[in-house]
This record gives C-alpha cells, sequence and structure tokens, in this order.
C-alpha cells in the first residue's frame, strides 16, 4: 500500500500540498487528474524521492520498485529488443552473473531466481510490448540511434513496463503514441498486475485504463473510486452541494452582522448583540470549490464555397521513392468531419501533408477557388520562436493589425494579457499549443487539418476544443490517438493502409475492438473483414422517419437539460439543508443523479439516431 500522510511542500514560496494524505491498496490503477500546475509531477518526484518534502511521510512496502519513463532512450547502438530488456536489472544482472559464476551452490541460486522472475520468456515478452508500441520484428532489432527522440520515448516506456515495477508512474504517457499504441497501452494497463499511477488528460483511457481517480485541488489529495465520467458527476454534485451550503451560511451571516450593527449601540440590546458578535465570529465562511477557468477557442468562420471543396483522382504520394499512398480517389466537402485510421507508418500524416499542400502529388488534384487549408501538427509548436511572445508572433504573420485587435485574437485562444507578452520559452506546453492553433486558423480556413491537437492541452481545453470544432463550419481532418476528442467530432472515418486509403465501414468501438484483437493479418485485409456490411439503399420515408426520430432524441434531450437545470437551482436553495430537511435533500439528490442518467442514455440515443440517418443519407446518395 502506497500511503501519504500529513505531506506538506512549496515550490519557490508556492505551497503545492498542505496537510495532503491518501491511502493507495496495492494493485490499484489510479488517475492522478488536477489543473495545470498543482503539482502533479511534483508529487511523483516526491514519491519517487528527488525532490525532500518539509513536512509528512510518504511509505511504500518493504523493497517495492518504483519505475517510471526516463526523459529520452540514448541514441546507442544497442538495439531495441535488447535494449527494453536491460531495462530489467535484476535479469540483465544474474545473466551477466551467470556466464562468469564458478560457485555450484550460487549457480544453483541463480537458475533457480531466472525460472522465478520467468527470464527464459522474457525476449517474447519484450517483443510483444515493443511490438503493441508500434515496433516490428525488424525495428525491434535495429539500434536505438536509428529512431527519432519520439520513438525513443516509446522504448522508454517499453523498458519500463517490460520491468514491471510494483509501482508505475506513468506521465502523460499517450503524448508520444499514436491511437493504436494508446489503445493498446490501455489494455495493457488495466492487466498489469501491480499499482499504477498514471497523469493522463486522455478522457478516455481515465475511463478504460484505471479503477479510481486521484484529485489534487486545494493542495490536497481526494480519491474516488470509478473512471473519469464517474469522478466528474460526483465533482458536479459536490458543488452544487457546496455553493447552496456557501449561500445559507451567507445569509445567515448578512443578517446576524444587520442585528449586531442595528443594536450594538443600544444599552438594553448590547449583550444580545454581544452574543450575536461571537456566534458571527463563530460561523465560518464556506467557500464553494472554484470553477475551472474557462478554456476557449475560437475559431473564424470562413464563407461556403461550392461543393467539393477538394477532390482526389488516381493520385499517389511520396518522399522520392515508392509512393506511400497511391490510388487516391477522394472527396472533401466543406461540412465533413474526417478522422483518419490506421497504424503508425501506413501514411495518415503523409495524407494530411497531401490535403495541407505540404506535399505535392501525382495524377488529378481539384481544389475549390479561393481554398484555404489550416495545418497543425505537433512539430509546428516545437517550431515556435522561443524568445518571441505571442504578441509578437501575431504582429509578424498579420503586420497590419492594431494590438488591440491582437490581442483579442489571443483572448479568443485563451491567451489571456499576461500570456501575450511572455516569451514562448516560458509557456506551458498546452499553451504553445493553442498558439499553434490560432496561427493555424488565422486566415479562416475553409479545411482544417489537425495532426494530434490535444498534445499538451488539458481536459477542459479538449472539451473546448471538441465545442469549437463543432461550431466550426470549415471542414475537418483529424489524427488523434484521443478516442474522445474522435468519437464527438468525426462524422466519418477513413482507414489508411497498405499504400490505400478507404471508408471504414464500422464505428471506432469495432475498430478499437479489431485493434485489441488483430494480429497477423494485414491491417487493411483485417479491417475489411471487420467493417460492417453496405447499408441498403434507403427510401425517402426510411430517411423521413429517421428526421423525425433525430427530432424527438433532441426534444428529450432538450427536456431533460430543463429538468436539470430546474434541480440544480432546488439543490443551490438554502432552506433545502435545514437539519429538519435532511430527507427531502436525499430526495433532489437523487432525482438529480437520475436526470444524469437519462441525460447520458438520450445523448447516446442521439448519437445513434444521427448515425443511422447519415448512413441512409449516404447510401442514398
Amino acid at each position: 500500500m502506497l500511503r501519504i500522510d500529513d505531506l506538506s511542500f512549496s515550490i519557490e514560496g508556492r505551497p503545492l500540498f498542505e496537510g495532503a494524505a491518501v491511502s493507495i491498496p496495492t494493485g490499484h490503477k489510479i488517475g492522478l487528474v488536477g489543473r495545470n500546475g498543482t503539482g502533479k509531477t511534483t508529487l511523483f518526484r516526491l514519491i519517487r524521492g528527488e525532490l525532500a518534502m518539509e513536512g509528512g511521510a510518504i511509505t511504500l512496502p518493504t523493497r517495492a520498485r518504483i519505475g517510471g519513463v526516463a526523459q529520452e532512450v540514448p541514441s546507442s547502438g544497442t538495439s531495441l529488443l535488447d535494449t527494453v530488456l536491460e531495462a530489467d536489472t535484476e535479469r540483465a544482472s544474474l545473466m551477466a552473473e551467470a556466464e562468469t559464476a564458478t560457485d555450484p551452490a550460487r549457480i544453483s541460486a541463480i537458475q533457480t531466481r531466472l525460472a522465478d522472475i520467468d527470464a527464459w520468456s522474457a525476449e517474447g515478452r519484450a517483443s510483444a510490448i515493443l511490438k503493441g508500441l508500434g515496433f516490428d520484428a525488424a525495428a525491434q532489432l535495429r539500434p536505438c540511434s536509428d529512431f527519432s527522440g519520439g520513438w525513443r520515448m516509446r522504448v522508454a516506456l517499453a523498458g519500463v513496463l517490460f520491468a514491471q515495477p510494483d509501482l508505475l508512474l506513468l506521465d502523460e504517457p499517450t503524448n508520444y503514441l499514436d491511437l493504436e499504441g494508446a489503445l493498446w497501452l490501455e489494455s495493457y494497463l488495466a492487466k498489469y498486475p501491480h499499482t499504477v499511477i498514471i497523469i493522463s488528460h486522455d478522457r478516455g483511457l481515465l475511463n478504460r485504463a484505471v479503477d479510481h481517480i486521484l484529485h489534487l485541488e486545494d493542495r490536497k489529495l481526494t480519491l474516488y473510486a470509478g473512471g473519469y465520467d464517474n469522478f466528474a458527476r460526483a465533482r458536479a454534485e459536490q458543488r452544487a452541494v457546496l455553493a447552496a451550503e456557501a449561500q445559507k451560511v451567507a445569509v445567515r451571516r448578512a443578517h446576524m452582522q444587520k442585528f449586531v450593527d442595528r443594536f450594538r449601540a443600544q444599552a438594553t440590546k448590547a449583550k444580545q448583540a454581544q452574543s450575536r458578535l461571537k456566534m458571527l465570529e463563530k460561523l465560518t465562511p464556506i467557500t464553494p470549490p472554484a470553477e475551472a477557468a474557462r478554456h476557449v477557442f475560437t475559431f473564424p468562420a470562413p464563407e461556403e464555397l461550392s461543393p467539393p471543396i477538394l477532390r482526389l483522382e488516381g493520385v499517389s504520394v511520396g518522399y522520392g521513392g515508392p509512393p506511400v499512398l497511391r490510388g487516391l480517389d477522394l472527396r472533401i466537402d466543406q461540412d465533413a468531419r474526417i478522422a483518419l485510421l490506421g497504424r503508425n507508418g501506413e501514411g495518415k500524416s503523409t495524407l494530411s501533408k497531401l490535403l495541407a499542400e505540404k506535399l505535392k502529388g501525382n495524377g488529378e488534384i481539384t481544389r475549390a477557388n479561393k481554398l484555404r487549408v489550416g495545418y497543425f501538427a505537433q512539430h509546428q509548436v516545437d517550431e515556435l520562436e522561443l524568445d518571441e511572445t505571442p504578441l509578437q508572433h501575431l504582429q509578424r504573420a498579420r503586420p497590419g493589425e492594431a494590438p488591440p485587435r491582437l490581442r483579442a485574437r489571443l483572448a479568443g485562444f485563451g491567451l489571456m494579457a499576461d500570456q501575450a507578452e511572455t516569451i514562448v520559452s516560458r509557456l506551458s506546453g498546452g499553451q504553445k499549443a493553442r498558439l499553434s492553433l490560432l496561427l493555424a486558423t488565422l486566415d479562416a480556413p475553409h479545411m482544417l487539418i489537425l495532426d494530434e491537437p490535444t498534445n499538451h492541452l488539458d481536459i477542459e481545453s479538449r472539451e473546448a476544443l471538441v465545442e469549437a470544432l463543432t461550431a466550426y463550419s470549415g471542414a475537418v481532418v483529424l489524427v488523434s490517438h484521443d478516442m474522445h476528442l474522435l468519437s464527438l467530432v468525426a462524422d466519418r472515418l477513413w482507414l489508411v493502409s497498405g499504400g490505400h486509403v478507404t471508408p471504414y465501414d464500422g464505428d471506432l468501438e469495432s475498430y478499437r475492438a479489431f485493434l485489441l484483437s488483430s494480429e497477423g493479418k494485414p491491417a487493411r485485409e483485417k479491417a475489411n473483414a471487420k467493417a460492417a456490411p453496405k447499408p441498403k439503399r434507403a427510401s425517402r420515408d426510411e430517411i423521413a422517419a429517421l428526421r423525425s426520430e433525430l427530432r424527438k432524441c433532441e426534444a428529450r434531450i432538450e427536456k431533460l437539460e430543463e429538468m436539470r437545470d430546474r434541480l440544480a437551482k432546488k439543490l443551490a436553495d438554502p432552506e433545502l439543508y435545514e437539519d429538519t430537511r435532511t430527507g427531502d435533500l436525499r430526495v433532489w439528490q437523487g432525482k438529480y443523479t437520475e436526470v444524469m442518467e437519462a441525460l447520458d442514455r438520450a445523448e447516446a440515443m442521439w448519437m445513434a439516431a444521427q448515425e443511422a440517418l447519415d448512413s441512409a443519407q449516404a447510401g442514398a446518395a
């Protein structure tokens, strides 16, 4: 069991922990969440003993091994497979000693221990982990120096997973994984035999791979059972209750203060006033939990173009050698919402660059007149000028605009006055990503191509990005490992595999199941085998019926949202929290929970109805 007792720690005089305490039973899978800057990574460093606590204690079972991902695997001549095998230092040490040991008793002890730790299957286990993270058999035999820093980070992750420490600490591991790697990691962590604590802003991972959420807020730690969605619902209910209690106490304090101010000077009322004054001192104001800062993205609206805005016929594209993609026959309209699926290295980024005119292709490519394309890729964040401020970046891109207008643009992406004048090197990863997104959308593009846009964005920012993309009137092409983002934004799936791009007729859940169960066959062959059959051509009456069902779902959601708002207002009534009405409070809280669950179901029904209508319309086209 990991125990944190009365933990206190500050950085440069700013307290991050004050009396924080939590107990985490052995074998639990924990998602550590909290706003950026609250101290999540610092907590990991305290657990590992890299920082000295100011007060309190952190205790682990005797001889428990703590593991985490190193900053980067060195660029060495050692193969990927051997690098991962060396991560299990006990096995590596015993294997080396077995080569030179001469004492029979010691040889026996070494062989017994090697058998205990299943050393002879180590290569197979290491190879399976590397394969799950995107390295095929040939790549596993290549030296680390052949790979970029991002790929070597995957090797570092493979190494710590292979070593299987008793306490596994992972800090945003999916930031350097693609969708396939992220889904594999989810599955692996769910079955990991020891304790895991993972810092992540990936809502899907926090719902599927962990069984508890550890929330860091106001320098305290609170453990919640269940995944992130359960945590979010519990927090919403707590906020409603605490806000109502705070209002109740504020009303009582105001009433007492008014009595004291009115009668303090009157001799006949002096004792009563003094008594009320003492009561007032004891009645501590309640501060409701601070709402998360509103994160925003504001994408400018482009003018409407005639469809299609982009068409590819018989197009191939590559990097000078054999084409990476060939025979592309694709059409994109301005209302398209497309997610690109496919294993790493199949060509998703190549297709994105082709669509963004970063690569030239062979074949017939027809673009609408005046078509503007916005392109965001993770590497662009690293290409920002580190010694310039966000305001200076915009001044260079828009030299004719006045500073107030440029500041308003920055504020539209959550970069307020302080960040506007801060040099990029001192901004957080999320703030840099916001600046890059702003630069990508500055010209009000008709098509927005986003390659892993959520890296470094916290959960609130990811939700804001979903809202902005939903409201955006241009086409969207997405490459992301964030299943939650893809499920809320994309309405069409394209599979990039085997040098081709084809529509994927299943949904994201079927694609996830296919990835987790696939082995052996080429990805394109297996994906097509898993895809649902083409829908039959729908009649006008069938489409009309589907539209009617969709309207009913929308009306149901609207009605439930009204009920939710009324119940939230009721829960904010101070009188509800009088001691004599505790039974009523439980009733209203139960009704609120029921409505929220019904709203979840109604939204799921709406999504299903929308998908059915889209499928029918596609078949009738």
